[in-house]
């Protein structure tokens, strides 16, 4: 007979809930999925590592752009005979991060599924692919739309000035705002998450919509980099559709909707 591929773990929890568990089998539990998904990022970064480089190319390009279109000198420059070293690092570990995420979501899902009930499980796969892409989106939507209207708005501001640019300045500000978008972006899973536990639903959120709006667009003040209210906008807008899109989701999974289909389909 052939080798079962069956996950270990989620073989010996699959015919039990999460919440019949004790306390010390949620630690072995949390503990084997956590050690799992570093050996994950570990072998990414070593894997990003060696394209380091090349990866920052693709990040300053933006920058190089900007620099260019305002006629002033596109080099970056360094203050710190480590800076170069430290960069290429974080980006290898930001990078690795991302490239092990598909693991490391799936053994988030290995965790809360047998909390879920059985029709519940087959949603492993739309969980997958709906947080990778919202955080790719996030963050294509930042480097191709607000970064570089970010950066030409504040370019060309200061273009009387000559610029000093540093790699790790720059860093820095790239993941601040790309990595943010990327998160920012999933919000959905984010809800998702609470309204499985009933910690929120879709009438609350309805109801402190204006509060939500609020609170969205100071997010957006304070992440970008910019102090007009056009690059605000630019932030604020899709956060508020992604606002909607999760009321919908709050509405589908919360626990007494969850509990009335499982009834239906027993």
């Amino acid at each position: 007979m052939a080798p079962s591929s069956v996950d270990p773990v989620a073989a010996r929890r699959s015919n039990q809930e999460l919440s019949g568990m004790s306390f010390l089998a949620h630690l072995e539990e949390l503990r084997a999925r956590i050690i799992r998904s570093l050996i994950a990022v570990v072998v990414g970064f070593g894997a990003c590592w060696w394209y380091a480089e090349r990866i920052f190319g693709l990040m300053q390009r933006p920058i190089i752009e900007a620099l260019q279109r305002n006629g002033l000198d596109s080099k970056l420059v360094y203050t710190n005979p480590t800076e170069p070293f430290n960069i290429y690092l974080k980006v290898g570990l930001v990078t690795g991060l991302f490239v092990a995420s598909p693991f490391v979501l799936y053994q988030v899902w290995l965790f809360i599924s047998p909390g879920l009930y059985r029709h519940e499980r087959r949603w492993v796969l739309p969980f997958m692919f709906s947080t990778v892409a919202l955080f790719i989106g996030g963050g294509l939507f930042g480097y191709f739309a607000v970064y570089p209207a970010a950066l030409e708005f504040l370019i060309g501001y200061g273009k009387q000035f000559t610029p000093m640019i540093t790699v790790g300045e720059y860093t820095n500000l790239f993941l601040v705002i790309i990595v943010g978008l990327g998160l920012i972006f999933e919000m959905p899973v984010l809800v998702f998450f609470l309204a499985l536990m009933g910690l929120v639903s879709a009438r609350w959120m309805i109801r402190n919509f204006r509060y939500a709006v609020l609170v969205i667009f100071m997010i957006a003040a304070f992440i970008t980099p910019t102090t007009d209210i056009m690059n605000m906008m630019i932030f604020a807008a899709p956060m508020v559709v992604l606002y909607l899109i999760s009321i919908g989701i709050a509405w589908f999974v919360h626990p007494a909707r969850r509990r009335a289909k499982a009834k239906a389909t027993a």
